[in-house]
């Protein structure tokens, strides 16, 4: 037993006034004997033993009474078992992630989550609270209670190592206790390595009782034609087979499209059919399970054609010729005696095919072309010298070669994670037939290799930045040197080479993918570009790249939907925008994550315990009731004791 008021109890020394009364009390008297009263000797020695008795019982019921209120002026208590964590500070961690959204037994689990929140912390509570999209630190039930009710569902998936490391990072001479609400979807052991053996870690795992669920995974075009788009949706199903779902393409409110799909199988491709023109809208299902991969928004631009010059002698572009085709792109091929070098910087991109001698003076522009957001592809020439190449390589994209070499190679692998064949193949190809050459210049470095030869060389090398590109090929691709012009390889290579970064084709960014975006527009004076719909608007970080504004949009916008860029006031370019899919495809808690941590069932649970543990006993208030009880003892003993 402990007192919070120990310096009390030296009023103890207070009971040594009733023991003095009663000594006084109880003092001898001289006996005088009277004849007249001596028949009253009996009864006044009854009288006597009754009267010491009774003085016996109220010199205890007073020193008692003294003595427990003495007692509860010092506030006895008993120490709680975990009384050293009563000043550890409280931070709550709030997954508000989109996989959140499924329904438990009460409702969405993070509403649910937030109204426990509100009606269990205490009001006089301090504690910080974190989610994926908010902090607060330092802060009351009170003040936050209205951040909390309108809290939105973050497109951002649930970091839970990054919100640890805030926690951590905030200063304090206490320690901690960790409260992380989430519903663990996507959730790994290593994330939570952060917390500190010191810190208390509570984990809440909300559950969810559908499982069910059918989200839009990707639109892509799978084939142009001249008047029409023809479109692949890709679905996927979790949960039980057999589902059916209602799908449907909006371009703007309008409806172009809606069919029923049942799925046999987990994966599932809808084909549809939309008019070739300007497209800004979203494919749409209906299910009952998460709702913010029920919409997949993006837009096709109004076709425009890429640029692309060709620099070579005429017979030995041909090819180029027929994989950039008008309808599509502004071909031009310039011997480089007649190169017009003003134009260069008007070109998408720029083929090198097979230039024996690359000038000083055109090496300078190719550099400053590449830099200013070009694709460059270099053929080298069976004559080029190695040492004139690496002068334009190293200053562009440093990869070097070496001599050439006479040694016939056959073409044997791709490398399908290569950014150049995003979205190129619907599966691997092992089957092919193989491309050979007969001389080749060997590529060195550690650069990323689209195509290898049977050796593990490199025939086409391609380094993919984030508004570049440069594309070498280790040999000559004239038809005295190899059959890869024969590959059905060469059209989809070619293509994506012309095209990268530009802004063709299925326009569908993610939230949270940092990769930049070219906007073809110039900015003058103090102009910026700002993006945004009807319901929310940013400005993105922005970079002026010569006729091109490049954009990284970080984790904006909040919200999914469609976007317009604006240059001041003028439209300049549609955008789309749609949650990362991760969290639909993966709908299980993993308990393997959190196993070592203390798992309770609700914030209620977790307060009490907190108190119950950290409490301690008070019992100043049974001394109280004892003081009270000794006090009518005393007055009983005094009223009915003769």
């Amino acid at each position: 037993m402990h007192f919070k008021n120990p310096e009390l109890l030296y009023f103890l020394f207070l009971l040594l006034v009733p023991i003095l009364v009663h000594l006084f009390q109880l003092r001898r008297f001289k006996k005088e004997y009277f004849t007249n009263v001596r028949f009253l000797k009996a009864l006044a020695i009854q009288t006597r033993k009754s009267s010491t008795i009774k003085k016996w019982l109220l010199l205890a019921c007073r020193m008692l009474l003294l003595t427990f209120i003495i007692l509860a002026f010092a506030q006895p208590f008993f120490e709680a078992k975990d009384s050293k964590y009563s000043n550890n500070e409280l931070y709550i961690i709030l997954d508000n992630s989109l996989s959140m959204q499924a329904k438990g037994q009460k409702g969405e689990l993070l509403k649910r989550a937030v109204q426990e929140l509100l009606e269990n912390i205490p009001e006089n509570t301090t504690f910080s609270l974190l989610t994926n999209s908010q902090t607060f630190w330092n802060t009351t039930k009170k003040e936050i209670q209205s951040d909390l009710q309108k809290l939105q569902y973050s497109g951002i998936p649930f970091q839970v190592e990054a919100l640890l490391t805030q926690v951590q990072a905030h200063k304090s001479a206490y320690k901690k206790d960790i409260i992380i609400i989430t519903d663990a979807v996507g959730l790994e052991k290593k994330q939570l390595q952060s917390i500190r053996k010191e810190d208390n870690a509570y984990f809440i795992i909300p559950k969810a009782e559908q499982k069910n669920n059918i989200a839009i995974d990707s639109v892509s075009i799978q084939e142009t034609l001249e008047n029409f788009y023809e479109l692949n949706v890709e679905l996927s199903s979790h949960g039980d087979n057999n589902q059916k779902s209602s799908i449907a393409i909006y371009n703007g409110n309008n409806l172009i499209a809606k069919t029923i799909v049942t799925f046999d199988k987990n994966k599932k491709i809808v084909p549809f059919t939309i008019p070739k023109q300007e497209f800004h809208g979203k494919v749409s299902i209906e299910d009952n399970g998460l709702t913010f991969d029920n919409d997949y928004f993006f837009s096709i631009l109004k076709p425009k054609k890429t640029a692309v010059l060709s620099i070579g002698e005429a017979e030995k572009s041909n090819f180029l010729g027929r994989i950039y085709t008008s309808d599509e792109f502004d071909f031009v091929n310039s011997p480089l005696p007649s190169l017009n070098y003003n134009a260069i910087e008007k070109q998408n991109a720029i083929v090198l095919n097979e230039i024996e001698a690359i000038p000083t003076a055109l090496q300078t522009t190719l550099k400053s072309f590449v830099q200013k957001g070009g694709n460059l592809v270099v053929i080298p020439a069976p004559t080029a010298n190695a040492n004139n190449l690496n002068e334009l390589l190293n200053a562009v994209g440093n990869i070097q070669v070496k001599p050439l070499a006479t040694v016939e190679k056959q073409i044997t692998k791709i490398n399908f994670a290569h950014p150049l064949f995003a979205s190129v193949f619907e599966s691997k190809v092992s089957n092919f037939q193989y491309p050979k050459t007969k001389i080749n210049f060997e590529i060195v470095g550690n650069n990323s290799v689209a195509f290898y030869y049977q050796d593990g060389s490199s025939f086409l090398t391609s380094v993919v930045n984030a508004t570049n590109s440069v594309s070498v090929f280790s040999s000559p691709l004239n038809t005295t040197n190899t059959n890869f012009q024969q590959s059905p390889l060469i059209v989809p290579t070619f293509y994506k080479m012309a095209t990268l970064h530009s802004n063709i084709g299925i326009n569908a960014r993610v939230i949270g993918d940092n990769s930049p975006y070219l906007v073809a527009t110039k900015l003058y004076k103090d102009a910026i570009l700002s993006v945004k719909n009807k319901d929310e608007e940013f400005i993105p970080i922005q970079q002026a790249v010569n006729d091109k504004v490049k954009l990284s949009f970080n984790d904006y916008p909040e919200k999914a939907g469609n976007y317009e860029i604006f240059n001041q006031k003028m439209p300049v370019e549609n955008i789309s925008f749609n949650y990362n899919r991760i969290e639909s495809q993966q709908n299980t808690p993993n308990e393997a994550s959190y196993s070592d941590y203390k798992t309770i069932e609700s914030i209620a649970a977790v307060i009490n315990q907190l108190q119950t543990d950290r409490t301690d006993s008070q019992i100043w208030k049974w001394f109280v009731i004892f003081a009270l009880l000794f006090l009518l003892a005393e007055m009983a003993i005094i009223r009915f004791l003769k």
